[in-house]
């Protein structure tokens, strides 16, 4: 691939902002006030967020460095474990982890501003949809710059939120105290607490983005780390910065079982006319979100297409050198989503399936050790073996309360699975 059609390190930090910053932390405090209605006990709930998702860029920023190629974990978990893994984990990359995020991102597009529009949420996130997929057809230099762009205003919306609270009269705050307080121990030991973590991951979800471009992006080596931890570094200060902003401004029954968490904030800050204009403004900044899972899930069904001749057709690529079919294919089953699901359920379901494959691929890194010595590495994870250590037990903690708590979110991923290993082993005869 010619050097000016890879994107460059900026877009590949942009990437993983917009790919986390996103429905999860604009959503998700309105799922846990009710079961932890602590201010210090949430934000502990998110630095651990932001701990587990930095472990895994670390770790990821090593395996993705050593296995230089696009495509994720369907490419890791195919090189360390075995093809039928990596085919499983892109088959659920495809069906949950882009096209059911995307979904999710859109389904949150219209709760935000199909008031403003007057028009049904669900027609306003196929319209989105629609548009960021057209955006990236025409290819690496138009979808990079949109993509810039989107995430600069993003930022931007999020620093004034931060501060914006600080200059409203003090009536309108909410008194929550940050300060540890009697009994904040046992809620963050508790069951609601590791619940509750399910929508912090997924709030998190998109810190391993950049792998999915590895072979798209200028200078791997040195600018996929770079853009995992630095990407993954920014999310995580502005997780905690966003949700104690969240908890200053608005109480704890202000915000409970909220799904537009930053529209309550402003119409509280600002009041409804200037609340109202603001649910634009959110929408525009989740199309960054959009767009950035719109740029690195097909790269995931191209390098399916690469490696299986029965699927190459979803490698072939418009004149702009974008895998146009894979777009495709992406919007349709995402817009299927839309139609047929809720917002908590997609969740749920996506936080789940993915973190199972992205478990299984940091695992991967002792294995991976065993095979390459440390003098042909380019990068190495930081105090070995923590990272992969604390990403592990922290994912198990969260998998073990979820499906203690509704068994088939667990069994509905695990059916997920097993239509895409009856296709592995009906396509894989001839594998490039």
């Amino acid at each position: 691939m010619a050097e000016q059609k890879k994107y460059t390190l900026t877009v590949g930090i942009t990437l993983v902002i917009a790919n986390m910053i996103g429905t999860g932390v604009f959503t998700s405090l309105g799922y846990q006030v009710g079961s932890i209605p602590s201010g210090f006990a949430i934000l502990v709930l998110w630095a651990i967020g932001g701990v587990v998702a930095l472990s895994g860029a670390f770790t990821y920023a090593e395996i993705s460095t050593t296995l230089q190629k696009s495509g994720g974990e369907y490419h890791y978990l195919g090189k360390i474990f075995h093809p039928a893994l990596g085919f499983i984990s892109g088959w659920m990359s495809l069906l949950v982890g882009f096209a059911g995020a995307i979904s999710a991102v859109a389904l949150a597009i219209g709760e935000y501003s199909h008031t403003l529009l007057g028009v049904s949420n669900k027609l306003i996130a196929i319209f989105a949809i629609v548009l960021v997929s057209t955006v990236h057809w025409f290819g690496v230099k138009t979808g990079g710059a949109v993509q810039n762009f989107l995430t600069s205003m993003k930022l931007l919306l999020i620093l004034f939120f931060c501060i914006a609270p600080f200059f409203v009269a003090d009536e309108i705050k909410s008194g929550i105290s940050f300060w540890p307080q009697a009994g904040d121990t046992d809620l963050i030991l508790s069951a609601s607490f590791a619940v509750s973590l399910v929508f912090v991951v997924y709030a998190y979800t998109g810190w391993n983005a950049a792998a999915y471009i590895a072979g798209n992006l200028e200078n791997p080596s040195k600018n996929l780390p770079r853009s995992l931890i630095i990407g993954t570094l920014t999310v995580t200060i502005v997780y905690l910065a966003l949700n104690a902003m969240f908890l200053y401004s608005a109480s704890f029954s202000e915000l409970n079982g909220k799904n537009d968490i930053g529209n309550v904030v402003a119409y509280k800050l600002f009041g409804d006319k200037i609340g109202l204009a603001f649910s634009s403004v959110f929408s525009i900044a989740l199309l960054s979100t959009l767009s950035a899972m719109t740029i690195a899930g097909p790269r995931v069904l191209e390098a399916m297409g690469d490696d299986y001749p029965k699927l190459k057709t979803f490698a072939t690529t418009n004149r702009f050198d974008m895998p146009y079919l894979a777009i495709l294919t992406q919007a349709g089953w995402a817009i299927f989503l839309v139609l047929v699901s809720s917002f908590k359920e997609i969740i749920q379901y996506i936080s789940v399936s993915l973190s199972i494959f992205s478990m299984a691929t940091v695992l991967g890194i002792f294995i991976l050790r065993r095979k390459h010595s440390a003098e042909k590495r380019v990068y190495s994870v930081p105090f070995y073996p923590l990272p992969p250590i604390i990403f592990s037990v922290c994912t198990c903690w969260m998998i073990y309360y979820v499906t203690k708590n509704d068994p088939w979110i667990i069994l509905y991923s695990m059916a997920t699975m097993v239509p895409g290993l009856i296709i592995y082993f009906a396509i894989s005869k001839k594998p490039v």
